[in-house]
């Protein structure tokens, strides 16, 4: 059964019914045969293309507190050691995903642990991939905690098209790696900030699963 997350439900409701609405009025209207079909099969198209956004996959997580997994799927498009100007103030490990229209835009936890910053930053819609979308596009950073690896950064940053980022990331909270941290709403990318040393499992160009695969290890 294909489940839907939760902050799409709105805006799947909406284009059912301009969908409905969309294919009786073309019906009403258009008298040409195949001009209609292309109008109804546009139409389908386009409520297809919003349910493919939100759906939200179950994933099995193998919880593990040495181990850093995938926060979202996507396609590795960075890796490098970079500083980190926010919170670290010094060289990390930056590893981002990049996430097509057409991948599962859920935004899970990289690792169990406590979170022990949170802050949200307005800012411009850059392509996803651009140099610095990462200091520049509206973004989340949250940093996560735990005894095996130490503190973890992660940040949701919004691409050309992504207009809202959901984080659910709270200071203080305890939460559990795999599961629900957010959404990124049409197309965006995560960047993860590992300690240096960190073991890495990906290489630039692979494609992840979020919540399942293992990225770095302690």
């Amino acid at each position: 059964m294909i489940r839907f997350h939760k902050e799409g439900y709105k805006i799947i409701v909406i284009a059912f019914v301009l969908s409905i609405a969309g294919i009786l009025l073309a019906e009403k209207f258009i008298e040409i045969g195949w001009l209609l079909k292309v109008i109804q099969v546009i139409i389908l198209a386009f409520l297809i293309i919003v349910l493919q956004f939100f759906r939200n996959p179950k994933r099995l997580t193998n919880l593990d507190a040495n181990t850093i997994i995938a926060p979202v799927d996507g396609k590795v498009v960075v890796i490098e050691e970079v500083e980190e100007p926010e919170y670290f103030k010094d060289k990390r490990l930056q590893v981002s995903i990049f996430m097509s229209p057409i991948n599962v835009h859920v935004t899970r936890y990289a690792m169990s642990g406590v979170i022990k910053y949170s802050k949200y930053h307005p800012g411009k819609y850059l392509v996803a991939w651009h140099p610095k979308a990462s200091t520049e596009n509206e973004r989340t950073t949250v940093v996560l905690k735990n005894e095996a690896i130490g503190e973890v950064l992660y940040r949701q940053i919004a691409g050309a098209l992504a207009k809202r980022i959901v984080n659910y990331a709270k200071e203080g909270d305890t939460v559990v790696q795999g599961t629900d941290a957010g959404f990124i709403k049409f197309g965006s990318r995560v960047d993860l900030y590992l300690p240096l040393g960190t073991k890495l499992n990906v290489k630039l160009g692979d494609k992840v699963k979020g919540g399942v695969q293992v990225v770095a290890e302690k």
